[in-house]
Protein backbone atom coordinates (compact mmCIF):
# COMPACT_ATOMS: atom_id res chain seq x y z
CA UNK A 1 0.00 0.00 0.00
CA UNK A 2 1.67 3.40 -0.83
CA UNK A 3 2.70 5.57 1.98
CA UNK A 4 1.54 9.31 1.15
CA UNK A 5 2.88 12.42 3.25
CA UNK A 6 -0.08 13.31 6.27
CA UNK A 7 0.08 14.19 9.71
CA UNK A 8 0.99 11.74 12.31
CA UNK A 9 -2.27 11.72 13.66
CA UNK A 10 -4.36 14.03 16.12
CA UNK A 11 -4.45 13.29 19.78
CA UNK A 12 -7.68 12.88 22.16
CA UNK A 13 -6.18 16.54 23.62
CA UNK A 14 -6.77 18.24 19.71
CA UNK A 15 -2.97 18.17 19.22
CA UNK A 16 -1.18 17.82 15.86
CA UNK A 17 2.12 15.40 15.86
CA UNK A 18 4.08 14.98 12.52
CA UNK A 19 7.70 13.49 11.71
CA UNK A 20 10.58 15.77 11.50
CA UNK A 21 13.19 13.03 10.54
CA UNK A 22 15.84 12.44 12.48
CA UNK A 23 19.39 12.42 12.92
CA UNK A 24 21.49 9.40 11.85
CA UNK A 25 23.20 7.73 14.60
CA UNK A 26 26.57 9.03 15.37
CA UNK A 27 27.75 5.66 16.79
CA UNK A 28 27.38 4.30 13.52
CA UNK A 29 30.07 4.60 10.84
CA UNK A 30 30.43 3.89 7.10
CA UNK A 31 33.53 2.35 5.47
CA UNK A 32 33.29 3.42 2.12
CA UNK A 33 34.93 0.93 -0.57
CA UNK A 34 34.21 2.66 -4.09
CA UNK A 35 34.09 0.66 -7.09
CA UNK A 36 33.58 2.87 -10.09
CA UNK A 37 32.10 1.33 -13.32
CA UNK A 38 33.24 -2.54 -12.11
CA UNK A 39 30.17 -4.49 -13.08
CA UNK A 40 29.02 -1.69 -15.05
CA UNK A 41 27.28 -3.25 -18.52
CA UNK A 42 27.78 0.36 -20.08
CA UNK A 43 27.97 3.84 -19.28
CA UNK A 44 24.68 5.76 -18.61
CA UNK A 45 24.13 8.86 -20.19
CA UNK A 46 24.96 11.30 -16.63
CA UNK A 47 27.30 9.03 -15.19
CA UNK A 48 31.23 10.38 -14.77
CA UNK A 49 32.64 8.17 -12.36
CA UNK A 50 36.86 8.45 -13.64
CA UNK A 51 36.38 12.11 -12.67
CA UNK A 52 35.83 10.59 -9.02
CA UNK A 53 38.70 8.14 -9.39
CA UNK A 54 41.25 6.65 -11.76
CA UNK A 55 41.07 2.69 -10.95
CA UNK A 56 39.06 1.11 -13.79
CA UNK A 57 39.81 -2.53 -13.79
CA UNK A 58 40.94 -5.50 -12.29
CA UNK A 59 44.22 -4.47 -10.77
CA UNK A 60 42.61 -0.88 -9.86
CA UNK A 61 39.96 -3.35 -7.69
CA UNK A 62 43.16 -5.04 -5.49
CA UNK A 63 44.71 -1.44 -5.43
CA UNK A 64 40.80 -0.67 -3.76
CA UNK A 65 40.45 -3.43 -1.63
CA UNK A 66 43.88 -3.09 -0.60
CA UNK A 67 44.02 0.14 0.47
CA UNK A 68 40.45 -0.12 2.38
CA UNK A 69 42.04 -3.05 4.69
CA UNK A 70 44.42 -0.11 5.30
CA UNK A 71 42.42 2.30 6.46
CA UNK A 72 40.34 -0.47 8.34
CA UNK A 73 43.70 -1.63 10.27
CA UNK A 74 43.79 1.68 12.02
CA UNK A 75 40.24 1.69 13.44
CA UNK A 76 39.40 -0.13 16.81
CA UNK A 77 37.22 -3.06 17.10
CA UNK A 78 33.75 -1.76 17.16
CA UNK A 79 32.57 -0.99 20.80
CA UNK A 80 29.60 -2.57 22.24
CA UNK A 81 26.91 0.29 20.82
CA UNK A 82 29.01 1.08 17.83
CA UNK A 83 27.43 0.14 14.06
CA UNK A 84 30.15 0.40 11.62
CA UNK A 85 29.32 -0.58 8.58
CA UNK A 86 31.64 -1.39 5.60
CA UNK A 87 29.93 -0.11 2.02
CA UNK A 88 30.61 -1.45 -1.91
CA UNK A 89 29.52 1.62 -3.47
CA UNK A 90 29.73 2.60 -7.17
CA UNK A 91 29.85 -0.06 -9.89
CA UNK A 92 27.80 -3.20 -9.91
CA UNK A 93 28.76 -5.50 -7.22
CA UNK A 94 26.45 -7.58 -8.29
CA UNK A 95 27.88 -8.34 -11.65
CA UNK A 96 31.11 -8.45 -10.82
CA UNK A 97 33.12 -11.18 -12.12
CA UNK A 98 33.15 -14.19 -9.13
CA UNK A 99 36.36 -13.97 -8.27
CA UNK A 100 36.14 -10.33 -8.04
CA UNK A 101 32.93 -10.55 -5.81
CA UNK A 102 35.20 -12.97 -3.74
CA UNK A 103 38.00 -10.78 -3.08
CA UNK A 104 35.10 -8.40 -2.19
CA UNK A 105 34.01 -10.41 0.67
CA UNK A 106 37.26 -11.99 1.89
CA UNK A 107 37.65 -8.00 3.34
CA UNK A 108 34.56 -8.50 4.44
CA UNK A 109 35.05 -11.84 5.97
CA UNK A 110 38.48 -10.54 7.82
CA UNK A 111 36.61 -7.00 9.16
CA UNK A 112 34.17 -8.96 10.64
CA UNK A 113 36.01 -11.66 12.21
CA UNK A 114 38.41 -8.66 13.57
CA UNK A 115 35.30 -7.21 14.78
CA UNK A 116 36.25 -4.16 13.18
CA UNK A 117 32.44 -3.71 11.30
CA UNK A 118 29.31 -5.13 12.29
CA UNK A 119 27.41 -4.38 8.99
CA UNK A 120 27.91 -4.28 5.38
CA UNK A 121 25.79 -2.96 2.43
CA UNK A 122 26.43 -2.89 -1.79
CA UNK A 123 24.92 -1.50 -4.29
CA UNK A 124 23.88 -2.25 -7.61
CA UNK A 125 21.52 -2.87 -9.86
CA UNK A 126 17.69 -4.04 -10.03
CA UNK A 127 18.53 -6.39 -13.02
CA UNK A 128 21.47 -8.08 -11.87
CA UNK A 129 19.94 -9.90 -8.96
CA UNK A 130 19.92 -13.33 -9.68
CA UNK A 131 18.93 -16.03 -6.37
CA UNK A 132 22.10 -17.42 -6.71
CA UNK A 133 23.79 -14.10 -6.28
CA UNK A 134 21.31 -13.17 -3.48
CA UNK A 135 21.95 -16.01 -1.26
CA UNK A 136 25.70 -15.40 -2.03
CA UNK A 137 25.27 -12.08 -0.15
CA UNK A 138 23.34 -13.43 3.00
CA UNK A 139 26.10 -16.36 3.12
CA UNK A 140 28.53 -13.26 3.51
CA UNK A 141 26.49 -11.45 6.08
CA UNK A 142 25.24 -8.44 3.72
CA UNK A 143 22.53 -7.02 5.36
CA UNK A 144 21.61 -3.99 2.96
CA UNK A 145 21.14 -3.83 -0.56
CA UNK A 146 20.62 -0.20 -2.64
CA UNK A 147 19.23 -0.28 -5.77
CA UNK A 148 20.57 2.59 -8.10
CA UNK A 149 17.23 2.54 -9.19
CA UNK A 150 17.05 6.18 -10.83
CA UNK A 151 13.59 6.34 -12.04
CA UNK A 152 10.15 4.15 -12.02
CA UNK A 153 9.57 5.69 -15.38
CA UNK A 154 10.15 3.71 -18.19
CA UNK A 155 10.79 6.35 -20.42
CA UNK A 156 13.12 8.06 -18.57
CA UNK A 157 15.11 4.90 -18.22
CA UNK A 158 15.22 4.54 -21.74
CA UNK A 159 16.11 8.04 -22.47
CA UNK A 160 18.90 7.52 -19.80
CA UNK A 161 20.05 3.97 -21.22
CA UNK A 162 19.51 1.89 -18.22
CA UNK A 163 18.45 -0.87 -19.77
CA UNK A 164 15.46 -1.80 -17.82
CA UNK A 165 12.31 -0.88 -17.68
CA UNK A 166 9.41 0.13 -14.61
CA UNK A 167 8.54 -3.85 -14.45
CA UNK A 168 12.22 -4.82 -13.80
CA UNK A 169 12.99 -2.05 -11.35
CA UNK A 170 9.86 -3.40 -9.59
CA UNK A 171 11.25 -6.81 -9.63
CA UNK A 172 14.67 -6.50 -8.43
CA UNK A 173 13.27 -4.07 -5.65
CA UNK A 174 11.02 -7.01 -4.49
CA UNK A 175 13.81 -9.61 -5.49
CA UNK A 176 16.20 -7.86 -2.37
CA UNK A 177 13.23 -8.10 0.05
CA UNK A 178 11.85 -11.54 -0.62
CA UNK A 179 15.29 -12.79 0.41
CA UNK A 180 15.45 -11.66 3.62
CA UNK A 181 17.87 -8.34 2.68
CA UNK A 182 16.87 -4.42 3.80
CA UNK A 183 16.01 -2.44 0.55
CA UNK A 184 17.66 0.66 -0.45
CA UNK A 185 16.48 2.56 -3.32
CA UNK A 186 18.12 5.23 -5.39
CA UNK A 187 16.52 8.50 -6.98
CA UNK A 188 17.90 10.82 -9.68
CA UNK A 189 15.37 13.84 -9.58
CA UNK A 190 15.74 15.47 -12.69
CA UNK A 191 17.31 12.94 -15.36
CA UNK A 192 16.21 12.78 -18.67
CA UNK A 193 12.12 12.74 -18.53
CA UNK A 194 12.05 13.17 -14.88
CA UNK A 195 9.70 15.97 -14.28
CA UNK A 196 9.08 17.08 -11.00
CA UNK A 197 5.64 14.82 -11.27
CA UNK A 198 7.18 11.93 -12.58
CA UNK A 199 10.16 12.12 -9.64
CA UNK A 200 7.29 12.72 -6.78
CA UNK A 201 5.16 9.74 -8.37
CA UNK A 202 8.66 7.63 -8.17
CA UNK A 203 8.84 8.76 -4.32
CA UNK A 204 5.62 7.08 -3.85
CA UNK A 205 6.11 3.82 -5.56
CA UNK A 206 9.75 3.73 -3.66
CA UNK A 207 7.77 4.19 -0.14
CA UNK A 208 5.36 1.67 -0.78
CA UNK A 209 7.98 -1.12 -1.47
CA UNK A 210 9.11 -0.07 2.40
CA UNK A 211 12.76 0.26 2.24
CA UNK A 212 14.85 0.76 4.43
CA UNK A 213 16.50 3.99 3.58
CA UNK A 214 16.55 6.52 0.01
CA UNK A 215 18.82 8.45 -1.61
CA UNK A 216 18.05 11.25 -3.53
CA UNK A 217 20.73 12.47 -6.59
CA UNK A 218 20.11 15.64 -7.78
CA UNK A 219 20.76 14.83 -11.53
CA UNK A 220 23.83 17.21 -12.50
CA UNK A 221 25.87 17.71 -15.92
CA UNK A 222 29.19 17.09 -15.92
CA UNK A 223 31.98 17.05 -18.87
CA UNK A 224 32.75 14.43 -20.69
CA UNK A 225 29.07 12.42 -20.29
CA UNK A 226 26.30 12.52 -23.32
CA UNK A 227 24.73 14.36 -20.95
CA UNK A 228 26.85 17.01 -21.98
CA UNK A 229 26.90 17.05 -25.20
CA UNK A 230 22.65 17.10 -24.89
CA UNK A 231 23.07 20.27 -22.77
CA UNK A 232 25.33 21.98 -25.06
CA UNK A 233 22.71 21.05 -28.01
CA UNK A 234 20.16 22.18 -26.29
CA UNK A 235 18.21 18.53 -25.97
CA UNK A 236 18.87 18.66 -21.95
CA UNK A 237 17.63 20.98 -19.11
CA UNK A 238 18.90 20.54 -15.69
CA UNK A 239 16.54 21.61 -13.22
CA UNK A 240 17.11 25.40 -11.07
CA UNK A 241 18.44 25.17 -7.20
CA UNK A 242 14.48 26.37 -6.92
CA UNK A 243 12.73 23.75 -8.43
CA UNK A 244 15.15 21.17 -7.56
CA UNK A 245 14.63 22.48 -3.62
CA UNK A 246 10.39 22.45 -4.27
CA UNK A 247 10.15 19.29 -5.41
CA UNK A 248 13.26 17.66 -3.37
CA UNK A 249 11.38 19.63 0.04
CA UNK A 250 8.08 17.69 -1.02
CA UNK A 251 9.72 14.37 -1.84
CA UNK A 252 11.36 14.42 1.84
CA UNK A 253 8.32 15.09 3.75
CA UNK A 254 6.92 12.41 2.01
CA UNK A 255 9.43 9.94 3.27
CA UNK A 256 9.72 11.22 6.82
CA UNK A 257 5.73 11.29 7.43
CA UNK A 258 6.55 6.90 6.20
CA UNK A 259 9.10 7.19 8.40
CA UNK A 260 11.49 5.99 6.03
CA UNK A 261 15.46 7.75 5.92
CA UNK A 262 16.83 9.78 3.61
CA UNK A 263 20.11 9.32 3.91
CA UNK A 264 21.70 11.49 1.07
CA UNK A 265 20.06 15.09 -0.52
CA UNK A 266 22.60 15.97 -2.79
CA UNK A 267 25.95 14.40 -4.72
CA UNK A 268 28.72 14.92 -2.10
CA UNK A 269 31.48 17.52 -2.86
CA UNK A 270 34.41 15.86 -4.43
CA UNK A 271 37.23 18.29 -6.33
CA UNK A 272 37.83 16.55 -9.18
CA UNK A 273 33.61 16.03 -9.84
CA UNK A 274 32.97 19.60 -9.24
CA UNK A 275 35.49 21.19 -11.19
CA UNK A 276 34.01 18.94 -14.46
CA UNK A 277 30.34 20.33 -13.85
CA UNK A 278 28.76 22.16 -16.18
CA UNK A 279 25.60 22.83 -15.18
CA UNK A 280 22.97 21.33 -12.64
CA UNK A 281 21.34 22.45 -9.39
CA UNK A 282 24.51 22.60 -7.20
CA UNK A 283 24.77 24.82 -3.96
CA UNK A 284 26.47 24.17 -1.06
CA UNK A 285 23.95 23.86 1.62
CA UNK A 286 21.80 22.33 -0.75
CA UNK A 287 20.55 19.53 1.99
CA UNK A 288 19.67 22.10 4.12
CA UNK A 289 17.31 24.13 1.89
CA UNK A 290 15.53 20.70 1.50
CA UNK A 291 15.66 19.88 5.07
CA UNK A 292 13.73 23.51 5.53
CA UNK A 293 10.97 23.43 2.71
CA UNK A 294 10.17 20.09 3.66
CA UNK A 295 9.95 21.09 7.40
CA UNK A 296 8.25 24.04 5.99
CA UNK A 297 5.14 21.97 4.24
CA UNK A 298 5.24 19.21 7.18
CA UNK A 299 3.76 21.96 9.30
CA UNK A 300 1.86 23.64 6.63
CA UNK A 301 -0.37 19.99 6.60
CA UNK A 302 -0.43 20.18 10.37
CA UNK A 303 -2.03 23.86 10.57
CA UNK A 304 -4.40 22.49 7.64
CA UNK A 305 -5.28 19.22 9.80
CA UNK A 306 -5.44 21.31 12.94
CA UNK A 307 -8.76 23.71 11.61
CA UNK A 308 -7.64 26.97 13.33
CA UNK A 309 -5.27 29.28 14.12
CA UNK A 310 -2.11 27.39 15.75
CA UNK A 311 -1.06 28.55 19.04
CA UNK A 312 2.47 26.70 19.34
CA UNK A 313 4.61 24.54 17.90
CA UNK A 314 7.19 22.17 19.56
CA UNK A 315 10.28 20.62 17.49
CA UNK A 316 12.86 18.94 17.79
CA UNK A 317 16.00 20.72 18.59
CA UNK A 318 17.93 19.64 15.18
CA UNK A 319 15.52 21.38 13.18
CA UNK A 320 16.41 24.83 14.60
CA UNK A 321 19.76 25.26 12.30
CA UNK A 322 18.03 24.90 9.29
CA UNK A 323 14.14 25.83 9.49
CA UNK A 324 14.61 29.12 8.10
CA UNK A 325 16.47 28.45 4.82
CA UNK A 326 18.75 30.81 3.69
CA UNK A 327 19.46 33.83 5.44
CA UNK A 328 15.60 33.40 7.07
CA UNK A 329 14.49 33.41 3.48
CA UNK A 330 11.45 31.14 4.64
CA UNK A 331 10.48 33.13 7.85
CA UNK A 332 7.28 34.94 5.70
CA UNK A 333 5.99 31.71 4.95
CA UNK A 334 6.18 30.67 8.56
CA UNK A 335 4.51 33.63 9.85
CA UNK A 336 1.87 33.46 7.36
CA UNK A 337 1.47 29.92 9.07
CA UNK A 338 0.50 31.97 11.93
CA UNK A 339 3.76 30.22 13.28
CA UNK A 340 6.39 33.42 14.27
CA UNK A 341 9.53 32.48 16.60
CA UNK A 342 7.26 33.57 19.60
CA UNK A 343 4.81 30.15 18.80
CA UNK A 344 8.18 28.20 18.28
CA UNK A 345 9.76 26.25 20.49
CA UNK A 346 12.38 23.15 20.41
CA UNK A 347 12.32 19.96 22.69
CA UNK A 348 16.06 18.48 22.88
CA UNK A 349 14.44 14.62 23.00
CA UNK A 350 11.41 15.05 20.83
CA UNK A 351 10.75 12.48 18.41
CA UNK A 352 8.46 14.52 16.71
CA UNK A 353 6.57 17.75 16.28
CA UNK A 354 3.66 18.58 18.47
CA UNK A 355 1.45 21.64 17.12
CA UNK A 356 -1.82 22.93 19.30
Amino acid sequence: MSRLPQPLGRTGSGRILFFTGARQNRSSRILPVFLPFLGCPGHCVYCAQDKQTGHTDSEGLRAILAEAAKNAADLPPCGPQERRELAFYGGTFTALPAADRASCFELLDALRCEGRIRLARCSTRPDALSPAVLDELLRHGVDLVELGIQSFESEALSLSRRGYDRSAALAGCRAVTDAGLSLGIQLLPGMPGSTPDVFLDDVRTALSLSPACLRFYPCLVPEGTTLARWFREGRFAPWTVEQTVRTLGEALNMAWQAQVPVIRLSVAPESAFDAALLAGPRHPALGALIQAEALLRAAENAVNALGRAPERLTLPQSCQGFMYGDRGALKPRWQALGLGPERIAFARDASAAELV
